[in-house]
């Protein structure tokens, strides 16, 4: 039986009269590699910020590792984001008159990471941009400087990782160097959740997770992702076809 590391229950989110999510119950398992998917606007990623926190709740609970998180002070939600969560969102958010290094670092620095530039230049040569880490963002491409926040969410080793549309401002090459360094840091076991709506991003899931109306209509399991396999893509693609994607 998996573990389940991140727990949803009965979650509910309204904007204004709109019912956004409609009593989702949901578990996301240690060591997966889960993505969210759904037909536009259907509320992955405010599913997501949910999850984490990062949004409030209308209703419902989410529980991280048995312990209810739902209602913890900011302080309290903060410091758990700092030390159990990391993030990769579509725009780096990369502070601009801060070095690559330095932005990883300094995250390093708030979770309280030990040996943090060790681990900083460890991290961002396994990223690929260890000779950049003296760069500023505006001085490197756009997929260094999201492998760069990729870096910087892995420096507090955190046990579960956020991605929100990682590939969604990067051209084809860059995103699928993106999409090996998210699918690398899985298979030496970072449970990983994305949302996105790129067909090529979600191949890279072990269990996929389609949201309608606020709900989730249906799931996924695959094997763990090897390599790029055609079989693969026509099994996603006839499944989301049937969804109505």
């Amino acid at each position: 039986m998996k573990d389940t590391i991140l727990r949803g229950k009965s979650l509910t989110k309204n904007f204004g009269g709109t019912s956004v999510l409609q009593g989702i119950d949901v578990d996301i398992y240690a060591g997966d590699f889960t993505v969210i998917m759904d037909s536009s606007g259907a509320g992955k990623s405010t599913l997501l910020y949910c999850l984490s926190g990062m949004d409030s709740l209308t209703g419902g609970e989410v529980f991280f590792r048995n312990q209810p998180i739902t209602g913890l002070s900011e302080k309290k939600m903060a410091e758990l984001r700092a030390k159990e969560f990391g993030f990769v969102f579509q725009q780096t958010h990369l502070v601009s008159n801060l070095t690559l290094f330095e932005n990883v670092a300094v995250a390093g620095y708030a979770g309280k990471s030990a040996d943090v530039n060790t681990r900083t230049h460890a991290l961002l040569e396994q990223m690929h941009v260890g000779d950049a880490e003296s760069r500023l963002p505006n001085q490197v491409s756009g997929g260094e400087a999201q492998r760069a926040a990729i870096a910087r969410a892995m420096i507090n080793s955190p046990s579960l990782l956020f991605a929100d549309e990682p590939t969604g401002a990067l051209n084809k090459a860059n995103g699928q160097e993106v999409m090996n360094l998210l699918t690398e840091l899985n298979a030496q076991g970072q449970s990983v959740l994305m949302v996105t709506h790129d067909l090529r991003a979600a191949l890279r899931g072990n269990r996929l997770l389609y949201l309608e109306d606020g709900k989730i209509l249906d799931e996924l399991v695959l094997p763990r992702y090897r390599t790029e396999e055609k079989e693969r893509e026509n099994q996603v693609s006839s499944w989301l076809s049937e969804l109505g994607w």
